[in-house]
């Protein structure tokens, strides 16, 4: 039988992608995916539309976000969540509190970089193009394509050197184990993102990791693309000696500088359906246990 491959973590324009989610899926099925999850930032608006186009093009479209987190010292931890019911009343709620929060913070942003541009000499940008071209949530990417776009730097990481990290305005995060909780009660799992970016230290990530388990952790993203082959053998090994699933994808946001593609990371690295098949195994135990409470 043919090997069958997915990408689980993918953004589009409701967050900080660069495709909306229909043409978003239209790539997916282009690379050959079987089945997908967009896993936007804090914001589930695109998943309707990515279903939808997903029905109509035959692949499996799993319903995702990716929960912005922080433990101790450790910030920005992000949280994947799959399989959830995405028109659950808190959960929209919440996402809906962390919208208007982001939307305050990118403005005080680009006011910032404003302020940087005037002392430059430069025209100021304007916040409600950024608006209209990110098509939803916007993110720093929104405001360093605008950068692009007015000709100020020359690319992303350009944009983010000179004028984004030096304007920053601090991000709002949810406690590690608020987001797990939330996750299960919208009916979803919940995997940690690209566990390297939290610590490449292996014997920190795995104390971590025990550490999230006993918060209700389910699995962790072992195909993702800060790791290697060997990472990905490392990380499968991990999540089995405490019982998580293993997911994978490639945390594509469709920018043209970009050498991550949907289906693969570093190394071009695939992702096996079998990835789907444990979301699906862990939601049905799930469910099983809420049943017979």
């Amino acid at each position: 039988m043919t090997q069958q491959w997915v990408d689980l973590h993918l953004h589009t324009t409701c967050s900080d992608g660069h495709h909306s989610p229909r043409d978003l899926v239209h790539l997916a099925a282009e690379a050959g995916m079987k089945a997908i999850a967009v896993a936007d930032h804090d914001n589930i608006d695109g998943i309707d539309t990515a279903m939808t186009a997903g029905e109509e093009l035959g692949i499996e479209v799993i319903s995702a976000v990716e929960l912005s987190s922080q433990w101790q010292e450790y910030s920005d931890i992000h949280l994947l969540g799959y399989g959830f019911d995405h028109h659950h009343p808190e959960l929209t709620r919440q996402l809906a509190d962390f919208r208007n929060y982001r939307a305050g913070r990118n403005r005080q942003i680009v006011e910032k970089v404003n302020r940087q541009l005037a002392e430059e000499g430069r025209q100021a940008l304007d916040f409600s193009e950024i608006e209209a071209s990110a098509g939803g949530t916007i993110g720093r990417p929104h405001i360093a394509l605008a950068l692009r776009t007015a000709g100020y730097v020359q690319n992303h990481d350009e944009a983010f050197d000179r004028y984004l990290v030096p304007n920053n305005v601090a991000k709002r995060f949810f406690p590690i184990a608020e987001a797990i909780a939330l996750i299960h009660r919208a009916g979803g799992v919940a995997v940690l993102a690209h566990p390297p970016y939290v610590t490449r230290n292996h014997g920190a990530l795995e104390a971590l990791i025990e550490v999230f388990v006993e918060m209700g952790l389910d699995g962790l993203e072992a195909y993702n693309n800060g790791v290697n082959q060997d990472g990905v053998y490392w990380l499968i090994g991990l999540a089995r000696r405490h019982d998580l699933i293993v997911t994978g994808g490639s945390d594509f946001h469709g920018s043209e500088d970009s050498p991550l593609a949907i289906g693969g990371g570093v190394g071009r690295l695939r992702i096996p359906y079998r990835c789907v098949e444990e979301i699906y195994s862990a939601l049905h135990l799930m469910r099983e246990g809420k049943n017979s409470t």
